[in-house]
């Protein structure tokens, strides 16, 4: 009797133990795709393995069907799906659903095809016959407009599409008269959707990207080239921290190594945090490399992820470019792997699995003998500490290209504004006088509030009711319903939840008491943009967060627009700081620099200092010097102070001392645990009994488990949530008590979301 370990798609579930009862068959291999029984339904799963020991009743059901003989998955991505599950402590059935493509849990085919016409040799002969009168259609010769059909078809040999064809005039009623009397023929052939199209984009193609750099290298960009090419040459695994100032030229380097390793017969990964901000990587590489590229990413059709995961698969591809779901493609000889702004939050996935694209990325390239370049501006705190340590190599680039200066920064202190303007200034007096000196100019400006929305809360002046989420531990945020100026009147006005979309129309009388004196308060870039707007009525002025680029393809036609000068301020959250390549940009501003500082969060210094980093790096990419002007309540705090002088390692070593002296990562790994239930008591007492259960193997393994207590959001979708800390040196010893006790409280598994490593502990 045989049996293997089947994945299926059940969350937190391990591998499922069937039976293969062909007996002169050959087992499904490793990645192959199986029909499984499962209670009263069958699914869909992959073999992981073979050779699975019976189970322990004796019981185990049988294998319904074979449907690959060859690996769908690639073994070694089957490996890494493991890895993931047990590392982030998810079930196996959840990685191995993030690395398949859309469909391919069904058993028919997801490929599109189309028809192509060509011309048979019998019509090519009715051509090089040069009558019109020749014998090919019984009783009369070729009309005009069958002979032009022809002349079409011969010119490619391959044929041409019946959409074509269409095109071009040529209907179906005489395509199928050029068929029956054998002078065409029609095949089906498969038909990849690309993604670079701007059919399939859904958006205007973007325009062609300057090279900046330019062709020469420089000094630094040089040595870090010979130093990152010897790494790759080496056919070792290795990691090398590529930390260079914002407009250093990080990206040319990325496309020379790719080049490199390319030419060698190995395959290059590009990850970047979300590739519809980055819309120049895509560019460059297509560029570069041509057809050999694919994408992947969650902002494709499900048609177009299928085909392009589909020709990675065939090896008809030497680089991919995508978001951290690309980590699993199915790459068989990966040499090189790129994680581009490697510090970016985006790159954690906050859904099971819960796992980190970039440490994932590491340990892929671990498993084929791969380069790892981690590259940024302002490497996250774990990664600086291991090139710090050496476990990584790191090369730096210390000056932008053509010796450009990094923008200057000026700092406004609010607290003054507002002391003398009032408390309801949104875009104080600097910040105006430059705007308008660069719209002057005919240059551009970039104007960040990480905060969308027109107003953060809602409230009665008369009674003191606020407008809170229903389901969640927050304010509902104010939404202008249609453009045009505010309005008490009720239909003007939404006010929704960001976590969970609950929305409402904002009445025009208090709910509670009924008096009409309902205020707004605070600010968000729906605000900051309306400011502008009447300050500058003459400017053309635009906005870049989620809820101005719902629509497929919005971002990439809005991003295009500002590159090709059609917008002259762009407002908008940290979507703006990331990776864009402005030349005209000249000004940066940022509103309430410290609206992340108050985040009862560990991680808030460093995010602050990044994002201020990074924007700031927006201005002064062409010829013409850069500016970013500051407003914060706080122009004393350490992050803003020393990312205006953009001075990552003073940061670093600060911040190194905080967490060494608060024992939090990377000094020490954290694991986070959130407890859900109906009631808070609930969800408390759940969490006390798991918590409680920890205890004895903390003692063994010298791990801390700090709670439980409220959650920050306390609320969040409908559910109380309670949270734990496990905090200690080892996250092997962490994980696996963790597991034992999970085990032992099954009825807590599907209440309880556990967070290895994690970026944000709301």
């Amino acid at each position: 009797m045989r049996f293997i370990s089947v994945a299926v798609p059940v969350p937190y579930l391990a591998s499922l133990t069937y039976r293969f009862s062909e007996p002169h068959a050959a087992l499904p291999p490793v990645g192959a795709r199986v029909r499984v029984p499962l209670g009263s339904r069958s699914v869909t799963g992959l073999v992981i393995a073979h050779d699975a020991d019976a189970p322990e009743d004796g019981e185990a059901r049988d294998v319904e069907a074979v449907l690959d003989r060859e690996p769908f998955l690639p073994p070694s991505v089957v490996a890494l799906c493991e890895w993931v599950a047990d590392y982030y402590m998810s079930g196996i059935g959840d990685a191995i659903g993030v690395a398949l493509p859309p469909g391919a849990r069904r058993q028919t085919s997801s490929f599109r095809t189309s028809r192509v016409v060509a011309a048979t040799a019998h019509g090519l002969a009715a051509l090089d016959s040069g009558a019109t009168g020749a014998p090919p259609l019984p009783g009369r010769g070729l009309t005009a407009k069958q002979r032009a059909a022809l002349e079409m078809l011969a010119a490619p040999a391959v044929g041409l599409p019946m959409a074509t064809l269409r095109d071009r005039g040529v209907g179906g009623d005489l395509v199928r008269r050029l068929v029956a009397h054998g002078l065409a023929a029609i095949r089906q052939e498969r038909d990849d959707r690309d993604p670079f199209e701007a059919g399939a984009m859904h958006a205007p193609p973007l325009r062609p990207v300057d090279r900046d750099p330019p062709l020469a290298l420089t000094a630094e960009q040089e040595a870090a080239l010979d130093r990152l090419s010897a790494l790759a040459d080496a056919g070792r695994f290795s990691v090398a921290l590529l930390r260079g100032v914002t407009g250093s030229g990080k990206t040319e380097i990325y496309m020379r190594l790719a080049d490199r390793v390319c030419r060698m017969g190995k395959q290059a990964l590009v990850l970047v945090p979300e590739i519809a901000l980055t819309p120049s990587v895509a560019a460059r590489v297509r560029a570069a490399f041509g057809s050999r590229v694919a994408v992947q990413h969650s902002a494709l059709s499900d048609g177009e992820r299928h085909d392009q995961w589909h020709r990675i698969r065939r090896g008809e591809v030497d680089v991919v470019v995508g978001t951290r779901s690309a980590v699993f493609s199915p790459l068989t000889r990966l040499g090189l792997v790129i994680v581009d702004e490697e510090h970016d939050t985006s790159y954690k996935q906050e859904e099971a699995p819960r796992y980190h694209g970039r440490d994932v990325a590491i340990v892929r390239a671990s498993h084929g003998q791969a380069l790892v370049v981690l590259g940024s501006a302002t490497p996250s705190m774990e990664t600086c500490q291991h090139a710090t340590s050496g476990k990584y190599a790191c090369v730096v680039l210390e000056r932008r290209v053509l010796d450009r200066p990094l923008a200057s920064v000026r700092l406004v202190n609010m607290r003054a504004e507002y002391a003398e303007e009032g408390p309801d200034v949104v875009i104080g007096r600097e910040l105006a006088s430059a705007v308008d000196d660069r719209l002057h100019r005919r240059e551009q400006a970039l104007i960040l509030l990480n905060r969308r929305g027109y107003a953060t809360a809602v409230f009665c002046r008369q009674c003191g009711d606020t407008f809170e989420c229903p389901n969640c531990s927050v304010s509902l945020t104010v939404h202008r319903a249609r453009a045009g100026p505010p309005r008490a009147a009720s239909k003007g006005w939404t006010a929704r939840c960001h976590y969970c979309n609950y929305a409402m129309t904002v009445p025009a009388a208090c709910r509670k008491c009924a008096a009409p004196y309902l205020e707004q308060a605070g600010f968000g870039t729906e605000k900051v943009e309306q400011h502008l707007r009447e300050r500058f009525p003459d400017a053309r002025i635009a906005r870049l967060d989620r809820d101005a680029v719902r629509r497929r393809g919005a971002l990439a036609s809005l991003l295009s627009r500002f590159a090709a000068g059609e917008i002259d301020v762009l407002v908008g959250t940290q979507m703006i700081a990331k990776g864009h390549d402005f030349p005209r940009v000249t000004l940066v501003g940022v509103i309430s620099a410290d609206v992340g500082l108050g985040l009862a969060d560990f991680r808030a210094a460093e995010r602050t200092f990044q994002l201020l980093t990074q924007v700031a790096g927006r201005a002064g990419r062409g010829e013409r010097a850069g500016e970013a002007i500051v407003q914060t309540l706080y122009p004393e705090h350490y992050s803003i102070q020393l990312a205006c002088r953009q001075d990552y390692p003073a940061f670093f070593e600060r911040e190194l001392a905080y967490r060494r002296a608060m024992r939090y990562p990377p000094v020490v790994a954290l694991v986070n645990v959130i407890v859900r239930g109906r009631t808070f008591a609930a969800a408390m007492h759940t969490a006390t009994d798991l918590a409680h259960a920890l205890g004895p193997s903390a003692a063994r393994g010298g791990f801390a488990v700090l709670g439980p207590a409220p959650a920050p959001l306390v609320r969040l979708r409908g559910e109380h949530r309670v949270q734990f800390f496990l905090k200690g040196a080892r996250r092997a010893d962490m994980r696996e008590a963790l597991k034992a006790a999970l085990a032992a409280m099954p009825h807590v598994r599907r209440r309880a979301t556990v967070d290895v490593d994690p970026v944000s502990i709301l």
